[in-house]
């Protein structure tokens, strides 16, 4: 069961310089309405934090963030911004348990193969505590499939999305939002924001 694509990791670390120069300014619209859902002070893991970002705007607030890359090329970029080690770590090596108050997986999730999905997510619900949040950013299509650049989607449908995380463990509150916007390989692209709170 795959649970990456190794052609897709292989994009990320060769385009890792330009990705991280280029990626967008501003934190993604995600972010702040889940991070309000925590206490002071909570303790984050990011699944795929790239330059780092994210993960300096949820430090600059006073949250206590883990930062993961499954690329070392992406991960010296994000060490490089913090200012300290960013762990190496894909997602199939998610191993905590009960251990994060909030997990953020901002436009990284969506390129586990399908088949390995549901698997990645237990390990994503097995390692936050009861009561712990967890959002993610899903591009959506008519089915799984690569961009130009060659990447590969998962392109879930709203429903899917669902679906999946339900089977993966039990949640208290599941809430979806979809928009479109610009990605990396230009143009525009329907996404799928996912927020989950683990059952207590």
């Amino acid at each position: 069961m795959a649970e990456f694509d190794a052609a897709t990791l292989a994009f990320y670390a060769g385009e890792a310089p330009d990705y991280a120069a280029s990626g967008p300014r501003g934190i993604g619209r995600h972010l702040d309405p889940f991070l309000e859902r925590l206490a002071p002070g909570a303790q984050v893991l990011e699944l795929g934090c790239g330059s780092g970002r994210d993960a300096a705007h949820m430090e600059a607030l006073g949250f206590r963030v883990e930062p993961t890359d499954g690329v070392p090329e992406m991960a010296t970029h994000a060490e490089a911004r913090l200012g300290r080690p960013v762990r190496v770590m894909r997602f199939n090596e998610l191993e905590a348990v009960e251990t994060y108050d909030g997990i953020v997986a901002a436009y990284s999730l969506l390129h586990v193969p399908r088949s390995g999905l549901v698997g990645v997510l237990a390990r994503v619900w097995r390692a936050l505590k009861p009561g712990g949040w967890h959002v993610a950013t899903y591009k959506t299509a008519e089915a799984e499939g690569r961009d130009r650049l060659g990447r590969y989607y998962n392109y879930l449908s709203e429903a899917e999305l669902r679906d999946y995380y339900a089977e993966a463990g039990h949640w208290s509150q599941v809430e979806t939002q979809t928009g479109e916007g610009r990605g990396y390989e230009g143009g525009e692209s329907r996404f799928v924001i996912i927020t989950l709170r683990k059952a207590s």
